[in-house]
């Protein structure tokens, strides 16, 4: 009870500033965490600690099942292709990016703590996404890769941050053991999740539950799921993306819920996922003044420095790997074109436009659970050994984070009207 009063007066300005962001023009989670800032600095207020556990069992699961249910599954299964690019090849490159920037120009930064700072800040956020996203008309197609992205980049990157920090604690990094160990954990999620799933639907189709037992047991599965892939050493978040995909297929099959069932539990999820993505954004505001106390005064500076590098970096191979990957696309099509003659017009909705490559480009923002992430590194390990300046990357992290939510966050709206990206294909290209 030690953060009641707090906690209320979050949820409290979670609600007045929705109210406040469309008088001043500005995006709600922008709003939310320059707020978060200026309280998190205000003389003698209580400081609630982000802790690691609170945002990966409570917080994460139903924020990605709810980003799972409401994403288009037809869409989602035509462009697996460009998110499973994003998702894993672009996380990699990124993380690797990443490692480098630190490695070069933060002083005492090793080779395998580069790649644990790669890791923490390479995946771009389904909280930051969707709530950037929320009040913008981008083409279905483009919203639907980047919210496909977000989902399932978080496993990609927390998977090679558990390899990268067992090298860190002195074990021996071995590729094949690596790359075994990650093939197990991204397919030992995506079997709990749709097995979670399957018997989900099992479950409604033979006992007769009430519609409210029905929207409960909906709002515990993600929680159950995510638990239970992490304690088979899975992706959790996997699992919870897996089961919110296959629950999303059979309710929008008419298979799974009644249309009063289903109404019901879209009310109570807008809800949760309205209060709980607020409650978010703010608390990275007001971690960075907490973050900024711990830090020398004497490295304040050159960290900040380092961090609006690493933003530029992540943006600009961001940009350019989209880019790429459309122009490889491109040539792809126009080779299928030529020996198919016959499908030119069904192959020609599978590219992106430049205008829509440029604004996937430009979205990826980071979000809680970078912070998360790096908040969560070990103090000391087994063997006594402190971990090498865990302050300042928790510091480069939340300083990275804020950085790309606010430029980019700010900077999206204005690209999407500068392009004047037209929706009007939004069916015929899904």
């Amino acid at each position: 009870m030690e953060y009641y009063h707090i906690i209320i007066i979050i949820f409290a300005l979670v609600i007045a500033l929705s109210a406040v962001a469309p008088r001043i023009k500005l995006p709600y989670p922008i709003l939310l965490i320059l707020t978060g800032i200026c309280v998190g600095f205000i003389p003698h207020i209580q400081y609630v600690p982000v802790d690691p556990d609170i945002v990966f069992l409570i917080f994460l699961p139903p924020l990605l099942y709810d980003a799972a249910l409401n994403i288009s599954f037809p869409g989602f299964k035509k462009n697996i292709g460009t998110i499973s690019m994003l998702a894993v090849t672009m996380v990699l490159v990124t993380m690797t990016a990443i490692a480098a920037v630190a490695h070069f120009f933060i002083p005492g930064i090793s080779w395998p703590v580069g790649f644990v700072i790669g890791a923490i800040l390479s995946p771009p956020d389904a909280i930051a996404a969707s709530g950037i996203l929320r009040n913008m008309k981008l083409p279905e197609r483009t919203a639907t890769i980047l919210e496909g992205e977000s989902l399932v980049n978080d496993a990609t990157a927390l998977t090679v941050y558990r390899i990268a920090l067992g090298v860190v604690a002195g074990g021996v990094f071995v590729f094949w053991k690596a790359a075994v160990e990650f093939l197990a954990v991204i397919a030992g999620g995506l079997v709990v999740g749709v097995v979670m799933g399957w018997l989900f639907s099992k479950l409604l189709r033979y006992v007769n539950f009430t519609s409210t037992a029905v929207v409960s047991l909906n709002i515990l599965l993600p929680f159950v799921a995510y638990q239970l892939a992490e304690s088979f050493d899975a992706s959790g978040v996997l699992a919870v993306v897996a089961l919110g995909l296959y629950t999303s297929r059979r309710v929008n099959s008419g298979c799974l819920f009644s249309r009063e069932t289903m109404n019901q539990a879209r009310s109570v999820w807008s809800v949760i996922i309205y209060l709980l993505s607020g409650f978010i954004f703010i608390l990275i505001g007001l971690e960075f003044p907490q973050v900024l106390h711990g830090i020398p005064e004497g490295t304040i500076k050159p960290l900040i420095g380092s961090s609006f590098l690493i933003f530029v970096i992540a943006l600009a191979v961001r940009i350019l790997f989209i880019f790429e990957h459309k122009w490889r696309t491109d040539r792809l099509h126009l080779r299928h074109i030529h020996h198919h003659p016959h499908e030119r017009e069904k192959k020609q909705v599978r590219s992106l436009d430049w205008k829509n490559a440029l604004v996937i480009g430009w979205s990826g923002m980071r979000g809680i659970v970078s912070v998360a992430t790096a908040i969560a590194l070990p103090t000391i390990f087994a063997g006594g050994e402190k971990f090498p300046q865990r302050d300042s990357i928790v510091f480069l992290t939340v300083t990275v984070v804020i950085l790309m939510l606010v430029i980019q966050g700010i900077g999206l709206p204005i690209l999407v009207k500068l392009l004047r990206i037209d929706t009007s294909g939004d069916k015929k290209e899904m």
